[in-house]
């Protein structure tokens, strides 16, 4: 028997009364922490532009119109704005099956852009192998770097990854921590298998150890990631120290370097569907003509041809 949906919309509750408690909804439903705070951070910036004060009943579309109007006047970008109202109908959509509200408003579309990614200049430096005396956080993080290149994965998987989680008979390795939650078999290049077996040996541990921790056998921190390989690039004379900025990179060079298909790159990326895959193929589209011999049956079938009549 179908449950009605319970109506609340006599009840005069504000947006800060009911956000709290979209936040707990949203926890309960299994939404990561990181999402969770990506939600509080928004919500805070969305609050400089909207009064929070208002009866969640008496929330116009109107209002929603100046929300957006006086955040493009304070001057945050457009795909920053469009990020901010996705976050604020999240919320509203929650609303509405709480039946606070009935109010809908259309999502802003982010603006394509093409994300700089690492040269293979700046790869050459960060791949160059440290020296034998080094120390261990520095080989990680060229251990780590080589694995970004090879699977173009989050810097949330890596600080997750066990050592149980690692083949290398198999070649390949299991990713336990993924942000659609599902868990994917990713493949190991032979460079990547040779990497990481002497790695391996040198970090030792258990099974159940991070493949990539911390001098104190623990997890790495989001922040300590994200500084390590900072100081790394930093002192390889690499001025670009983003860690997301390796999976742009590996996404362009295997579609356009490599040759590879928009579906493998899918599965490699952990995408639950092609949309995101999409978009890296369409900011890349400029990059396509490049190489395009390589790939054009045209020119595969002239080759032919030339062979054909030379004989």
């Amino acid at each position: 028997m179908s449950r009605k949906r319970l109506s609340r919309t006599g009840v005069n509750e504000t947006i800060a009364q009911l956000f709290p408690r979209f936040l707990t909804a949203k926890s309960a439903q299994g939404v990561s922490a990181k999402t969770l705070t990506t939600y509080r951070t928004h919500f805070q910036c969305i609050g400089k532009h909207i009064d929070l004060s208002i009866p969640i009943r008496e929330l116009a579309r109107s209002d929603i119109d100046s929300l957006i109007v006086s955040m493009r006047q304070s001057g945050l970008a457009h795909n920053s704005v469009s990020s901010y109202v996705r976050v604020f109908r999240t919320f509203l959509h929650w609303c509405n099956e709480e039946g606070y509200t009935a109010l809908e408003f259309p999502n802003m579309r982010d603006r394509e852009t093409v994300k700089e990614v690492y040269t293979d200049e700046e790869l050459a430096r960060l791949l160059e192998k440290p020296e034998r005396d080094s120390d261990f956080a520095e080989y990680r993080n060229w251990v780590i770097i080589n694995f970004l290149m090879n699977c173009g994965c989050r810097a949330s998987t890596v600080r997750n990854i066990r050592i149980s989680d690692v083949s290398l008979s198999d070649r390949q390795i299991i990713f336990r921590h993924t942000k659609t939650g599902k868990i994917q078999s990713i493949p190991l290049c032979s460079s990547m298998v040779s990497i990481l077996k002497e790695y391996m040996t040198v970090r030792g541990g258990t099974a159940q150890d991070y493949l990539f921790p911390n001098q104190f056998g623990e997890m790495l921190t989001e922040s300590a990631f994200a500084s390590a390989i900072r100081r790394y690039n930093t002192q390889r004379g690499v001025k670009k120290t983003s860690l997301h900025l390796f999976r742009h990179t590996f996404a362009r060079k295997y579609l356009i370097d490599c040759g590879g298909d928009a579906f493998m790159l899918q599965r490699l990326l952990g995408h639950s569907t092609l949309d995101m895959t999409k978009h890296y193929c369409a900011i890349y589209d400029s990059d396509i003509a490049g190489n395009y011999d390589a790939h054009s049956p045209l020119s595969q079938l002239n080759r032919t041809t030339k062979r054909i009549i030379r004989r």
